[in-house]
């Protein structure tokens, strides 16, 4: 039987290489991604759907991209648009630690709980016939490159996020993984992840998703 995989997430799910100039849209190709990469060793009895989109936040509605990048509309957009789905990863709250949000990290822990909220409810699980969730705290933000000024003191919140990502996974019964264990946001520009991140991180989300 065919299972189906939904990657949920930012910039870094759709697959925005580092940024060298401001505005210039690019992407990695699909082998490269991660999500990609993860179908690639999960095997072909799986399916990918990916929703990643960038500056989507797990709470916010950002004043200069837009309300839509409030991540839990976009959530219920997904979940109602593919299915059945059997597993869906998280990755959010990079640009939850925006300097325009002012958010500390129990707050962005917080929009990322009213995702997995909105994941686990009833309507939702009933929906797939309930599905496993694994959630993926992101690398701390690294305040370098083009678009450092956005993210002014971003990286003392972000390099708290971890241990509450982890508390809240466990406390939903969900999976977990950290990671910036597994590579560093981009020294190009703090956020992103080059082809070689890309590869590392889809190969440990596979074995996550596995071990679900």
């Amino acid at each position: 039987m065919t299972r189906t995989l939904l990657c949920f997430g930012d910039s870094n799910t759709h697959g925005t290489p580092p940024i060298t100039l401001p505005r210039v849209q690019a992407r990695h190709d699909a082998a490269t991604r991660w999500p990609g990469v993860a179908l690639a060793a999960l095997g072909d009895d799986w399916t990918l759907v990916e929703e990643g989109l960038p500056g989507r936040t797990a709470q916010f509605e950002d004043p200069v991209m837009g309300a839509f990048m409030d991540g839990r509309t976009g959530l219920r957009i997904a979940l109602q648009s593919h299915g059945p789905i059997d597993v869906m990863t998280l990755m959010l709250g990079t640009n939850d630690v925006k300097t325009r949000f002012g958010a500390t990290p129990a707050k962005v822990t917080a929009g990322v709980a009213g995702l997995l909220d909105i994941a686990l409810g009833e309507e939702m699980q009933t929906r797939h016939d309930g599905f496993r969730i694994l959630l993926i705290c992101p690398p701390p933000v690294r305040e370098v490159g083009p678009i450092a000024a956005e993210f002014f003191g971003a990286t003392e919140v972000s390099k708290a996020l971890p241990p509450l990502y982890e508390a809240l996974a466990r406390a939903r019964g969900i999976g977990f993984l950290d990671a910036g264990t597994v590579i560093e946001s981009s020294e190009v520009d703090g956020i992103h992840f080059d082809a070689t991140a890309h590869r590392k991180l889809g190969r440990a989300i596979a074995e996550a998703v596995a071990a679900l």
